[in-house]
């Protein structure tokens, strides 16, 4: 039976437009999705829309719509990022699908059925923007920890006893290490259970743009409730008929969130899950923000990237490279276009499209026009080339575990430079002339080399890959992660290629 592995992104909250932020974290997500179904595993890749809420409601009032009108229209706008992105996600979940309102009343119910939802009154600060309560310990000149504006709140409210879930929380990290990633995340988490937990306030009164809760219309829940839930609702957890998607996918292998909202997630929701009896998720990896040149991102200083804008200008692979190379996944990353446009010109257009292109014009120009049958007498240079990734196939898949992106691209662009060197020393144009033979070894080496690079490259540049694979010839069904062990066969008749990256 195959492995399965269920990897999500954050719902996207739909008061706005998508932004770098949304591309990068579902490109995260759909480069480890990428390379699970590469080393057959059965993949379940969520990403969606987070449709309710007071923020919603408001912005809904503000363009004169009524809220599901206006969640309809700027949902679309997150489906076009999918496209524009070429995200590979195998669901989309909206949290005013039935299937999510009828998950939302199951969990409910069941927390309240443990005794773990009591009904009291709500006092405190409340920050719209972030749809988050805060102590009077975290309120920094009248703002939230976020800069956000916050309202004193009073109304009826059910309650969740998080605080009956301290010490649990804390064990359960203790003996799951990589629960949270990277480490400070999982630091600053432990630090804020261990400061003392308070119950949370589940419901509201005062808007209606939401879940109800079941037996008092009153009551919608609170919308982080209602968010979380959707991991649950896409693999039919209301399905109690049929729960084998359930059965099959659950706990997810990975919530990949931004820095912001971690709390949420590694907080809240297992504390709500436990109280549920439900499993839990077994990753959840927070990664840091993007300033633009320098300067912090926000609507007032008008320097928002959008990813539309971006892909139109550069190109879908290119901007997918840039921004899972430029920065250790996990850090804070700087968007600047010169770094930007080098990385395209040095590493793509030079290192690797003009490996691609002098290697298969030599071969096409000099062999006939086919790559040379596998040779029987490889030299030490020649099998140090080919072997440098089959040696390492598992150095791979653990990078892609520890979501280092950065390092697994570093790793692939050393070969790419040996290859290019291993040109430079073997000069085939030189072969040619006196020894034919041997210039036929030479560029199988470098056509079988660039075969291994781009099946590991299909995850974070999958056009570009699988245009070169195609060029070679390579069968669909040969480019998963194991068939980089075996050697091209040879003999393959190919036509001349055209450039694959212009440069800037």
């Amino acid at each position: 039976m195959r492995s399965t592995y269920y990897i999500t992104t954050p719902i996207y909250y739909v008061n706005d437009v998508p932004h770098i932020g949304h591309a990068y974290t579902t490109l995260a997500s759909d480069v480890i999705a990428r390379f699970k179904r590469l080393d057959e595993y059965e993949v379940f890749f969520l990403t969606g829309t987070d449709e309710h809420g007071q923020k919603v409601e408001a912005a809904a009032k503000n363009n004169g719509v009524n809220p599901k009108e206006f969640v309809d229209k700027v949902s679309e706008n997150f489906k076009n990022l999918l496209n524009c992105m070429n995200f590979s996600n195998d669901s989309f979940i909206r949290t005013t699908e039935e299937k999510h309102i009828k998950s939302c009343q199951k969990i409910w119910k069941k927390l309240l059925n443990n005794g773990n939802i009591y009904l009291d009154k709500y006092s405190g600060w409340y920050a719209v923007r972030d749809e988050a309560f805060f102590s009077e310990s975290e309120i920094v000149d009248g703002k939230a920890p976020s800069g956000a504006p916050v309202v004193w709140v009073e109304e009826p409210s059910y309650f969740f006893n998080l605080s009956k879930w301290e010490k649990k929380l804390l064990e359960f990290y203790e003996s799951n290490k990589d629960f949270i990633s990277p480490k400070s995340r999982r630091n600053e988490v432990i630090s804020f259970v261990k400061s003392g937990l308070k119950d949370l306030s589940i419901s509201r009164t005062s808007f209606s743009w939401g879940v109800k809760v079941p037996n008092d219309k009153n009551h919608i829940m609170y919308v982080w409730l209602d968010a979380l839930t959707n991991y649950l609702s896409a693999c039919e957890y209301s399905n109690e008929k049929n729960d084998e998607v359930f059965k099959k996918f659950w706990p997810a292998d990975i919530h990949m969130v931004g820095k912001d909202i971690i709390r949420f997630h590694a907080v809240y929701w297992p504390a709500f899950l436990m109280a549920a009896d439900l499993p839990l998720p077994k990753k959840v990896f927070a990664h840091g923000w993007w300033t633009n040149e320098g300067n912090k991102i926000s609507k007032s200083l008008g320097n928002v990237i959008d990813p539309f804008q971006l892909v139109d200008k550069y190109g879908i692979d290119q901007i997918r490279y840039f921004l899972l190379r430029e920065v250790p996944f996990g850090n804070d990353g700087d968007f600047s276009n010169s770094q930007l446009i080098n990385r395209i010109n040095s590493d793509l257009a030079n290192s690797y499209g003009n490996l691609f292109q002098r290697v298969v014009s030599m071969i096409f120009k000099n062999c006939n026009e086919k790559i040379p049958l596998k040779p029987n007498n490889f030299n030490i240079e020649d099998l140090t080339l080919i072997n440098s990734i089959k040696n390492s196939l598992n150095d791979y898949r653990i990078l892609i575990d520890e979501q280092k992106f950065d390092q697994y691209l570093k790793n692939i662009w050393v070969i790419i430079s040996n290859a290019n060197k291993y040109v430079d020393e073997q000069a085939p144009w030189a072969l040619k002339k006196n020894n034919f033979e041997r210039m036929e070894v030479v560029l199988f080496t470098l056509v079988e080399t660039i075969r291994q690079i781009s099946i590991l490259l299909q995850p974070f540049i999958p056009d570009t890959a699988e245009k070169i694979l195609d060029h070679i010839k390579i069968p669909r069904d040969q480019r998963k992660l194991e068939s980089v062990g075996f050697i091209l066969k040879g003999n393959i008749k190919i036509s001349l290629p055209s450039p694959l990256f212009p440069r800037i």
